[in-house]
């Protein structure tokens, strides 16, 4: 049974997305304010939690706040306010999501779904997923974030590391330059060349005999980059 916490001031909004929950098979525990939501979230299993922003008591704000210091459950912010600080600082403080008011419940349901799929996948058993990739002389220990180049650890960044994860569970494939920085950035908005330009720079220091001469990053003119290993087997 997914429990489903819907906190927010307004009757008419927290009926509507409860029935609509149930007739989706979730359970939906209600509250009108922030201090009720708390005590929700105190003494019952809560898998998901949809917030308004202003609400009395306790806003959604501090309410998330709180959340976050004792847990990691997805949460959806309800908002009638379109100024796009709260939204920053919403997703800031740890928000998972976003809707404005007024809303598609059909599509709040949506979202829903997925940031449910989304948390479930993170607690899967590592046992059911491949641990390590190899590529070329290149390997990659997944459960402890490092590469390798010839069983010789290799020094990256964060990003970089991502990136080189990226493009060995990816071989062969072209990638273009807004595909790399949505796929290993994690942002929406893609604002220019450069950045993915330098994190593919610095993984060719560490990857290859010869920066300008690679073996493994492959530069597709006018298109973007690709992972084709062109050396010995190993």
């Amino acid at each position: 049974m997914i429990n489903i916490l819907i906190a927010d001031d307004e009757n008419d909004i927290r009926n509507l997305i409860k029935i609509s929950l149930e007739e989706n098979g979730y359970t939906a525990l209600t509250a009108q304010n922030g201090k009720e939501a708390w005590d929700i979230l105190t003494t019952q299993d809560v898998h998901l939690a949809i917030l308004d922003v202003m609400m009395p008591v306790m806003d959604g704000f501090n309410l998330l706040r709180k959340i976050r210091e004792h847990s990691t459950i997805p949460v959806i912010f309800l908002t009638a306010r379109t100024d796009d600080m709260d939204k920053v600082l919403g997703l800031g403080l740890g928000a998972d999501d976003y809707l404005s008011k007024p809303f598609s419940i059909a599509e709040l349901i949506a979202r829903v779904g997925a940031q449910l799929r989304r948390n479930n996948e993170y607690l899967l058993p590592k046992e059911k997923v491949s641990a390590s990739i190899a590529y070329g002389n290149l390997s990659i220990d997944k459960e402890k974030c490092c590469a390798f180049k010839n069983r010789e650890p290799i020094e990256l960044g964060a990003k970089e590391y991502k990136l080189l994860l990226f493009f060995m569970e990816n071989p062969e494939k072209v990638f273009t330059k807004r595909q790399l920085y949505h796929a290993v950035w994690d942002e929406e908005f893609y604002f220019d060349d450069n950045t993915v330009m330098v994190h593919i720079s610095r993984i060719r220091v560490r990857i290859e005999d010869d920066p300008q001469k690679p073996k493994y990053l492959k530069t597709i003119r006018g298109i973007g980059y690709k992972l084709h290993y062109t050396g010995e087997k190993p």
